[in-house]
């Protein structure tokens, strides 16, 4: 309904006044005052909803949960809303957003330049590594940065480390180890440096991986080498504020797994997976606090831990789980809770959860998370218990197939705190799809179903076709990223 001045749109197209002598007529008044209801309640509703970046890895706070009031109950029959779809060269690093930017990182080859047919093989390909900053409403490319990264790794897509972006300014992390902080507003460079030349870090396979986290004014890495398998950098310089650690043997890699930061007993601990040891640092000077030994075959340590009261979750592809307990207070010797079992990482030998790239999650004293083969599991967070499996999140359309289970397929879990969504998930799996589903301990209930984008990497095992890049949910919307487009769908019930 149009208003203007006191008057209102007849069906007719004329505009007739409300009152006559001051007294409205009825039918007039009724579409006013439903008008006005209609504005008021839209706007209420607006207001209420609770809308969030999404900076980093994992989110605002890193652990993976969209947090959003104000999303869409359900999948529509018809397929999600896109806003936008723009061009991006490779990589597996997903997006970040915060205050109306989005920020990916990519790779683009040489003219002339093609990466080997066999990933596994280590590349000598030259490219450039790139931050691109786009307007979030319109994907339009506000600016760009690039450097020069020759890639002496295995499966050289791009990138892997999402963006951190941190207010006035964004620190990425390239796949050869170039750690670069860039003003957010202008992409002017601020500081830089380069794990291999600055620290004699050696390259892991697989390249840099571990997606850097900012505590209070420093940012914090995995980067490897002599006396800095973690180091802090000073926020603002770049300078070292702290070194600390090493590999026990220098033949080991760092592993992938990002620096993850609890509270523990009352106080913060910066908790490292690496290839040897599950390791608890004080975060203010990287003094280690606890080690628990776990080798991890590869050097696959690449799930993010997941604190469970005053416990620790680790879960790898060849090895297994473990549950932790590092005790509150320092001097309290750790002790391991249990550690799963199995004779290797194929379905039929793994007893627990041999999580690759997704991170597993812990509910209500349940653990959910895709296994070595794809297969969704359930168990019991006190003992490991396997309470059931399933492989439909992993196998397009569900229909489960021999692709199903393949090595290292793959779903990312996004649970939904908002409480209308009971038990309510959102899988994102390798085949671009987005699944809403319940998990519970009685087994896994798929409600919705789509396409969101098409896989256009390659697994490596079998060249399955395959999206390996984490969403970014932020301001009820979903941003993803394959080795060729970077879209956004709108998940929003606001209208």
């Amino acid at each position: 309904m149009g208003l203007k001045g006191r008057g209102a749109l007849d069906s007719d197209g004329s505009w007739e006044r409300f009152a006559t002598n001051g007294i409205p007529k009825l039918m007039d008044a009724k579409r006013y005052l439903h008008g006005i209801c209609c504005f008021f309640g839209i706007a209420v509703g607006a207001a209420l909803a609770k809308a969030e970046d999404w900076p980093q890895w994992l989110g605002e706070q890193r652990d993976g949960v969209w947090r959003e009031s104000g999303l869409l109950q359900t999948i529509p029959k018809t397929g999600l809303a896109l806003d936008w779809r723009v061009p991006v060269g490779g990589g597996y690093s997903g997006p970040s957003v915060q205050k109306g930017k989005i920020f990916v990182s990519d790779r683009v080859l040489e003219k002339g330049i093609v990466d080997p047919a066999n990933l596994f093989a280590r590349s000598n390909s030259k490219g450039q590594e790139r931050l691109l900053c786009l307007e979030e409403s319109s994907g339009k490319t506000l600016w760009e940065q690039t450097w020069p990264s020759t890639y002496q790794i295995s499966y050289p897509c791009g990138p892997r480390a999402t963006p951190l972006a941190d207010s006035d300014r964004v620190l990425v992390l390239g796949a050869m180890g170039d750690l670069i902080c860039f003003e957010s507003q202008t992409g002017k460079l601020l500081w830089r440096h380069n794990f291999p030349k600055d620290f004699a870090a050696p390259i892991p396979v697989w390249g840099f991986a571990a997606h850097p986290i900012r505590i209070k004014d420093t940012y914090v890495c995995l980067v490897g080498g002599k006396g800095s398998l973690v180091v802090a950098f000073d926020r603002n310089t770049g300078t070292v504020k702290w070194k600390s650690g090493s590999l026990g043997n220098p033949g080991n890699e760092i592993g992938y797994c990002p620096p993850t930061l609890f509270e523990m007993g009352g106080k913060q601990q910066l908790i490292i997976w690496q290839p040897e040891a599950l390791v608890g640092l004080n975060p203010d000077s990287g003094k280690q606090l606890w080690s628990v030994p776990f080798k991890i075959k590869a050097n696959l340590s690449i799930a993010i831990p997941r604190q469970v009261g005053n416990r620790i979750l680790v879960s790898s592809f060849y090895n297994g789980s473990m549950l932790v307990e590092p005790g509150a207070n320092q001097g309290v010797e750790p002790k391991v809770i249990w550690k799963g079992e199995g004779r290797g990482e194929h379905p039929e030998q793994t007893k627990s959860l041999n999580s690759i790239m997704s991170n597993p999650w812990v509910e209500k004293g349940t653990i959910f998370g895709v296994c070595s083969y794809g297969q969704l599991r359930a168990l019991e967070c006190e003992s490991g218990k396997r309470l059931w499996m399933d492989l439909r999140a992993t196998s397009a359309q569900g229909k489960v197939a021999l692709e199903a289970t393949e090595r290292w397929a793959n779903a990312f879990i996004v649970p939904l705190a908002d409480p209308k969504f009971q038990d309510t998930y959102l899988l994102f799996n390798e085949k671009g799809e987005m699944i809403q589903a319940q998990l519970t301990t009685k087994g896994y209930t798929e409600l919705g179903r789509v396409k969101l984008i098409q896989p256009t990497g390659l697994s490596g095992m079998g060249n399955r076709p395959i999206v390996w890049s984490h969403p970014a949910l932020a301001n009820r919307s979903i941003v993803m990223r394959n080795d060729k487009e970077i879209v956004r769908y709108n998940f929003s019930e606001i209208r």
